[in-house]
C-alpha cells in the first residue's frame, strides 16, 4: 500500500471523527421513494449505489431510527447477518427491479417478507468502504385493509334516521367520509379504537332526512376506499314502495330496538301519538308504519301461540328429532364454515292470513347459548340447498353471527344491525294481514325489533340451527292444563323438553 491510499484512508477517517461531511464523492446512496405494503405481504425496500459499482467487498448496514450498533440486517465481509429477532428469516438483500445483478451492480435493496404492522416506520440504508460511507432513509408504510362498512339505521322523534356506520381491521388510522349524492356530510361523532393486534376500529354515525341517500366510505393511504351505501325512505316513500315492492315483493321499514343496559330491558319505539301496553310512544298521526299498538308479550302467548312442527326433508346435513334440530356435526360441510340454505328447513304449517306467534329455544345453561342461527319465514315452495345466503325475495329471517356476541342482524338490504346481545328464547310474532314480522326476547319479554314486508302466498317458519354448536336448536310448544275440572279456562305454559 502506497503513502497516497494511506493518505486518502485518513482523511476520510478525520472527517468523520471532527463531524465535518461523511459523503465521499466516490459514493453515494439513493433510495427510492416511500414504499407501502399490506399486512402480511412481501415488499422491497429499493437502495442502490450511485453511480452504480459493486457492492460485494463493501459493508451494507440496514438500521431503523437512530440504532445504528443494532441493525436488522448487517452485510460484512460478504457475510449477512440478521440480530433482531422478530426479522430473523423475514429480510435478506432483493433486486430493485427485475433487471438488477445485486450486488455486483451495487443493488442494496432489503426485502422484507410477512410485514407486520410493527414495521411501519423509517429505514436506513448504510454503505461503507475504505473510501468513506453514506446513508439514506425510506419511510415503510404497513396498511391493511378492513371489513367493508357496516350500515344500520334508526328513526328519530323529527322523522329524521340516524344512520350508524363502523368497520374494524384496518391500520394505519383510516380517514371515513360520510356522502350524499351531492356534497359530503358532517358526521356527529367518529371515534377510534384499537384491538391487541393493533388494528384499528372506526364507527361514526351522522343524521340526514327521510327520503336521501346516504354513503359511508373509509380507506387508508394508498388504497382504494371501502363504500356501504344506503336509500333511506320516508313512511310515505315506504307505504309507496310497498305497494309496488322490490322486484315484486319486498318493501320493509324497520323499527330497531337494542336491548343493552345488564339487568334493564328498554323498548321504545315511535307510535301513533298514544299509549301502548308496553310504554308510551310518540309519532305521526299519518305514519302508516307505526300507527298501531305493538302487543305485549303475554297477549300473543295466550291468543296466538301456534305448535309448529318441523318438515323432514331428509336433509343428511341435519339431525331432526321432534321438535329439535342442529347441524349433523359433519367434518366438513360442502358450503364452508359460513351458515347458508344448506341446513335450513320450514316449519308447518304455513299460513296466509291471520296472526300466528311461536317460541325457539337457542341454548341452555348447559351447553350454552347458539353462536350462529336463523329464525323467521318464508314463502319459498322448498328451501334450496344452493351454498349461499338467500335473498330478500321471500326470506325474512333475525340471525346471529358467530363472531359479534352482541350484534344481531336482519336479513335485508342493506345490512341493518341490532345492537343486541344473543337472547336464549326468540319469540316470533307475525301478523300476515298487516305486513309485520316482530320479534321478542321471551326472557327480557322485550322486543328485539320488527320489518314490515308484503307477504304473497302462503309463508312457513323459518328454522337454521347454524354449524357447529352444541346445543340443540328446539321449537317450544305450548301445553294446556286445566285449573280444575269445573274451570273451562286454560293456563297457558311453555313446554320444553329436558
Amino acid at each position: 500500500m502506497d503513502g497516497r491510499v494511506i493518505h486518502l484512508w485518513l482523511v476520510g477517517f478525520l472527517s468523520s471523527s471532527c463531524g465535518a461531511s461523511s459523503v465521499s464523492d466516490s459514493l453515494v446512496v439513493s433510495v427510492g421513494p416511500p414504499v407501502s405494503v399490506h399486512r402480511s405481504l412481501t415488499t422491497t425496500l429499493p437502495c442502490w449505489i450511485n453511480p452504480p459499482q459493486s457492492a460485494e467487498d463493501l459493508e451494507v448496514r440496514w438500521f431503523r431510527d437512530s440504532d445504528f450498533d443494532n441493525p436488522i440486517m448487517l452485510y460484512k465481509e460478504k457475510k449477512v447477518s440478521v440480530t433482531q429477532a422478530s426479522y430473523a428469516g423475514r429480510v435478506s438483500f432483493g433486486p430493485k427491479e427485475t433487471k438488477s445483478d445485486g450486488l455486483k451492480s451495487g443493488d442494496v435493496s432489503l426485502k422484507l417478507e410477512n410485514a407486520v404492522i410493527e414495521d411501519a416506520g423509517d429505514y436506513t440504508c448504510y454503505v461503507s468502504s475504505y473510501k468513506g460511507y453514506d446513508s439514506a432513509t425510506i419511510a415503510l408504510l404497513v396498511t391493511e385493509i378492513g371489513a367493508p362498512p357496516l350500515l344500520s339505521t334508526v328513526w328519530t322523534e323529527d322523522n329524521r334516521v340516524k344512520v350508524s356506520c363502523e368497520s374494524e381491521g384496518w391500520y394505519p388510522k383510516p380517514k371515513l367520509r360520510w356522502s350524499d349524492q351531492t356534497k359530503d356530510l358532517t358526521p356527529g361523532t367518529v371515534l377510534y379504537g384499537n384491538d391487541s393486534s393493533g388494528l384499528v376500529s372506526v364507527s361514526s354515525w351522522v343524521l340526514v332526512k327521510s327520503s336521501s341517500e346516504v354513503s359511508c366510505s373509509i380507506n387508508v393511504p394508498n388504497n382504494a376506499a371501502k363504500e356501504a351505501r344506503m336509500h333511506v325512505e320516508g313512511p310515505s316513500a315506504q307505504k309507496e314502495s310497498g305497494s309496488a315492492g322490490t322486484a315484486g315483493w319486498v318493501a320493509f321499514a324497520l323499527l330497531l330496538v337494542c336491548v343493552v343496559l345488564a339487568g334493564l330491558a328498554a323498548v321504545y319505539i315511535r307510535m301513533k301519538g298514544k299509549k301502548t301496553k308496553s310504554g308510551t310512544g310518540h309519532g305521526d298521526e299519518d305514519d302508516p308504519l307505526l300507527s298501531k299498538e305493538i302487543p305485549v308479550l303475554s297477549e300473543l302467548r295466550e291468543q296466538y301461540y301456534v305448535n309448529i312442527k318441523l318438515e323432514d326433508t331428509n336433509n343428511k346435513f341435519l339431525t331432526l328429532a321432534k321438535n329439535k334440530l342442529r347441524d349433523a356435526n359433519c367434518a366438513s360441510f360442502p358450503d364452508g364454515e359460513s351458515v347458508t340454505c344448506l341446513t335450513a328447513v320450514k316449519g308447518t304449517p304455513g299460513f296466509s292470513s291471520g296472526r300466528h306467534y311461536w317460541e325457539v329455544s337457542l341454548g341452555n345453561p348447559d351447553l350454552g347459548l347458539k353462536r350462529s342461527w336463523w329464525v323467521g319465514v318464508t314463502s319459498a315452495p322448498e328451501i334450496s340447498q344452493k351454498f349461499d345466503l338467500p335473498n330478500t325475495n321471500g326470506f325474512w329471517f333475525l340471525f346471529s353471527s358467530p363472531d359479534r356476541a352482541d350484534r344481531l342482524q336482519f336479513s335485508t338490504e342493506p345490512k341493518v344491525l341490532i345492537g343486541c346481545p344473543r337472547p336464549q328464547t326468540v319469540g316470533v310474532f307475525l301478523d300476515y294481514d298487516d305486513g309485520e314480522l316482530s320479534f321478542y326476547n321471551v326472557e327480557d319479554a322485550t322486543l328485539i325489533g320488527s320489518l314490515k314486508a308484503t307477504f304473497r302466498g302462503e309463508v312457513f317458519p323459518l328454522f337454521n340451527p347454524g354449524k357447529g354448536d352444541k346445543s340443540p336448536m328446539e321449537i317450544l310448544h305450548k301445553v294446556e292444563e286445566k285449573k280444575s275440572d269445573d274451570e273451562r279456562n286454560c293456563v297457558v305454559s311453555v313446554e320444553q323438553e329436558t
